[in-house]
C-alpha cells in the first residue's frame, strides 16, 4: 500500500532526527507542544493566504508530530497523559488549520469553499472520535478511507500546489465516509463479540 511505504520512508527520516533530540534533553511531550504551535503559525498563515509557504511549513510541523512519539519510546518515556496530550493536540492542530482555511476563502467570498471546509473539520474531527469511543468500549477501530496521515499528505500536498479548493472536495465528504466507515467497523465488532457470548 502507497501510504505505508511513505510510512517506512518518514521514519528513515525521523529515527535519526529523534536520536539527535534525545541529547538535548527536550521532553516529548514538549515537542509536542513545539509541533502543535508550527501548526498555529501554519493556520495564521492560511488566513492571511500565503498558502505555498503555510504547506512548506507543515511539512516541517508534520516531522515535530511525528517526532514527539518516535521520542518517547526511544527515551523508554512513553505514558498515558503523553498519548492523550498528542492526541488532544493532534486535534487542535487540524482544526487550527482547517479555521486558517475558512477564513481565507471567506474574505475571498467563496461561500461553497467556506461550507465544504466546515464539513471537512467535522469530518476530520469524526474520524478520531469515533476511534476514541470505540476504543472506549474497548474495540480498535484503526482502519477506514482517510485515516489522519492521508489528511495531512493531502493538506500538505494542496497548500503546495495552491490547490486548496481541490483538496476540500476530496476532504469533505471523504472524512465524513470514514467516520461513517468506522461506525460500521465499531457495530460489526461489537456484533461479532456477541456472537462469541
Amino acid at each position: 500500500m502507497l501510504t505505508d511505504m511513505v510510512r517506512q520512508w518518514f521514519r528513515g527520516i525521523i529515527n535519526p532526527i529523534a536520536r539527535f533530540i534525545s541529547w538535548t534533553g527536550i521532553s516529548p511531550d514538549g515537542v509536542t507542544l513545539v509541533g502543535f504551535l508550527l501548526t498555529v503559525a501554519v493556520g495564521i498563515l492560511l488566513s492571511q493566504s500565503y498558502v505555498r509557504l503555510a504547506g512548506a511549513l507543515l511539512i516541517i510541523a508534520g516531522i515535530f508530530d511525528a517526532l514527539d512519539g518516535t521520542l518517547a519510546r526511544l527515551l523508554n518515556r512513553v505514558t498515558r497523559f503523553g498519548a492523550f496530550f498528542d492526541s488532544t493536540m493532534d486535534r487542535f492542530s487540524e482544526a487550527t488549520i482547517f479555521l486558517g482555511i475558512l477564513i481565507h476563502f471567506q474574505k475571498q467570498g467563496a461561500s461553497t469553499e467556506v461550507i465544504l471546509a466546515y464539513i471537512a473539520i467535522v469530518g476530520s474531527l469524526m474520524v478520531s472520535y469515533t476511534r476514541a469511543r470505540a476504543e472506549g468500549i474497548g474495540i480498535s477501530v484503526r482502519g477506514g478511507f482517510l485515516t489522519r496521515f492521508e489528511r495531512a499528505v493531502i493538506m500538505t500536498t494542496a497548500m503546495i500546489f495552491n490547490q486548496l479548493t481541490l483538496a476540500l472536495w476530496i476532504l469533505a465528504p471523504l472524512t465524513n465516509f470514514t467516520a461513517l466507515q468506522r461506525i460500521w467497523l465499531t457495530w460489526r465488532a461489537v456484533q461479532r463479540d456477541a456472537l462469541r457470548e
